[in-house]
């Protein structure tokens, strides 16, 4: 009596266990997203110059405002500033999400590291980056290509913290030519390059196969380097490919750089960042104190071009749907102008953008008040935003990842943006 008792008591707890994991896995939100490709304004980009415009003010009365007038976009109510004038019309496939904020503002190097990992710096964990988590999660969607790029100089923030090399980034820094160090020398020809893996393979079966992880993490690597040195990777580059008028549509550098990370996704690349703004086009980047202010809307504009390309240029091909954009910052600016006319740091309330993505997009999300400075309704963590875009593309935000015996989970407590879902 007493067995049949425990086998009935057992299966009842394991039939509970199960339905409480379907219950879980029918909660949390899903999107369709294949793809990410996250745009970095290093420096602080102001939401009152871009997403988020208010009163106009004056600099040099100190009048705290906006430093540009704004215009009517495709959606009833939401304004954006009038350097964005090709991103206006398509803000229906847009949110701009007006309302993320975090306390880390003295220092640009920690909310660098916060808006890239979702957490400030601890002094025991190595958190792992956005790119990186999803990297992890999801892989490469195509056979030959990596899961993470990075079009702009490597950072410890962009990389796989305590997941390890096989989740870090490939980088460049130029459009015209694929990752330093995977190009073949024009010396060796594809006979040689045959040879020496041919060579590489004998060694490896001559040697027992071999228990330690880095070991293995490190014969990864060698593979994966020369699969991404094909010819059929190195395709991804040759953007003179590209019909001349959509080239000059993206525009210059940064445009070309966006274009790249359409083709990088074509391939199989599952997330990539692109840095916006690596030759300091303005003299300071969004870092606009003092008299950094006076050419943004160089920057404004040239973000503007790009991002409005890349946006009509998927979804001609029909990968908007399949392809996140996100647009992020280390923190905003404030409305007050400071002594030489430009602006400081604000943490309180700032604009990060999502796009495309299958995401049910309403032009703007959450509201701040007359000045941008504080949150007036529906605020939007770190962690929040983060889920989001787990969410978006298919990563299960309440899940724990491991460092060694540790769990971590992949957010500090995010919950998604539901609106963005319905």
């Amino acid at each position: 009596m007493q067995r049949r008792n425990f086998i009935a008591a057992s299966a009842s707890l394991a039939a509970v266990s199960t339905l409480s994991q379907q219950t879980h896995a029918a909660t949390l939100l899903k999107g369709k997203a294949e793809h990410v490709i996250s745009i970095w304004l290093g420096g602080g980009m102001g939401a009152l110059d871009t997403f988020d415009p208010k009163r106009v003010g004056d600099p040099k009365e100190k009048v705290a405002g906006s430093y540009y007038e704004s215009v009517e976009t495709a959606v009833d109510g939401v304004r954006v500033c009038e350097h964005l004038k090709h991103l206006a019309p398509v803000m229906d496939r847009v949110t701009a999400v007006r309302t993320v904020n975090h306390k880390v503002i003295d220092e640009h190097a920690a909310a660098t590291n916060f808006m890239h990992t979702g957490r400030p710096v601890s002094g025991t964990v190595v958190y792992p980056s956005l790119g990186s988590v999803i990297a992890h999660e999801r892989g490469a969607a195509a056979d030959g290509a990596p899961p993470y790029v990075l079009i702009g100089y490597p950072n410890v923030t962009r990389g796989p913290g305590f997941l390890g090399a096989r989740d870090s980034y490939l980088y460049l820094t130029d459009t015209s030519q694929g990752p330093a160090g995977l190009s073949r020398p024009h010396s060796i020809t594809p006979a040689r390059q045959s040879r020496r893996e041919s060579f590489l393979a004998d060694l490896r079966n001559a040697q027992a196969p071999s228990d330690d992880a880095r070991v293995r993490e490190y014969e990864d690597a060698i593979d994966q380097s020369l699969k991404l040195s094909g010819p059929e990777f190195n395709r991804s580059f040759k953007l003179d490919s590209e019909p001349g008028d959509l080239r000059t549509r993206y525009g210059g550098e940064f445009g070309q750089r966006c274009l790249l990370a359409r083709r990088l996704i074509e391939r199989g690349v599952r997330f990539i960042e692109v840095s916006h703004n690596l030759n300091f086009l303005n003299g300071s980047g969004w870092d606009v104190h003092n008299g950094g202010i006076l050419q943004q809307h160089a920057l404004i504009q040239e973000m503007d071009t790009a991002v409005s390309t890349l946006i009509m240029d998927l979804e001609e091909k029909r990968m908007l749907d399949k392809t996140l954009i996100l647009i992020t910052t280390e923190f905003g600016r404030p409305p007050e102008f400071d002594s030489g006319g430009g602006r400081g740091h604000q943490g309180s309330a700032f604009s990060c953008v999502l796009a495309g993505g299958g995401l049910n997009h309403s032009g703007a999300y959450g509201e701040t008040d007359e000045l941008g400075k504080k949150i007036v309704s529906d605020p939007v963590s770190v962690a929040d935003l983060f889920a989001t875009i787990h969410a978006a593309v298919g990563v299960d935000y309440s899940k724990n990842l491991y460092d060694g015996d540790r769990p971590v989970p992949v957010t500090d407590m995010g919950q998604p943006i539901a609106k963005l879902f319905g």
